[in-house]
């Protein structure tokens, strides 16, 4: 057993030396819906934040930060535009195509807290989170994922989808149970510093 643990602490201490961490702002256009939703239609918005990649092996690395977004759908005269405040953890497999671009995959769960945002139907503009408005859920969980490219270590091209597991409305007991969840897809660029 000791022999057990001396090898994983070294295996630790070798995994902490190589590892490295290295800091970028990202910024993108985002179009979001709710699954479930058949007339729903795909609502333009933004994601912006500060993401950290922690590099274990020049091939495997864990990519998280602070993003703040909006999501939401459009359906007839009606918008629901809430914006979040995420944090996702991601394992990222990068693959060096030349020496200047690495092409990355990852995927990850996401944790995110609702800040605001209106529902806006016809003049009327209501509260999406407040108990006196929409009462809508202010917690999301999901799935991340996404491809991307380096581009000489500076630069970040991606492209990223979210489904949520939560839905972010309660429903009447008769409901048929297709919940509707969050589902974004972001276009991004990034600067890495």
């Amino acid at each position: 057993m000791k022999k057990l643990v001396l090898t994983m602490l070294f295996g630790l201490i070798a995994l902490a030396g190589y590892s490295q961490v290295r800091w970028d702002v990202q910024l993108g256009m985002n179009f979001s819906n709710m699954t479930k939703a058949d007339d729903a239609k795909m609502l333009p918005g933004f994601k912006v934040g500060l993401g950290m990649d922690y590099a274990f092996t020049d091939v495997w690395s864990l990519k998280s930060g602070l993003m703040f977004e909006s999501k939401g759908y459009k359906l007839d005269e009606e918008k629901a535009r809430p914006i979040y405040m995420q944090i996702p953890v991601m394992a990222a497999w990068k693959a060096n195509i030349t020496d200047d671009i690495k092409f990355v995959v990852n995927a990850g769960p996401y944790f995110a807290v609702g800040l605001g945002g209106k529902y806006k139907e016809g003049n009327s503009d209501i509260k999406l989170f407040s108990s006196d408005g929409m009462n809508m859920k202010r917690f999301d969980l999901g799935i991340q994922w996404g491809i991307g490219v380096e581009l000489s270590e500076r630069y970040i091209v991606n492209f990223t989808g979210e489904n949520g597991f939560i839905s972010p409305f309660d429903f009447p007991s008769g409901y048929n149970g297709d919940k509707p969840k969050n589902m974004t897809f972001t276009i991004g660029v990034g600067y890495i510093f």
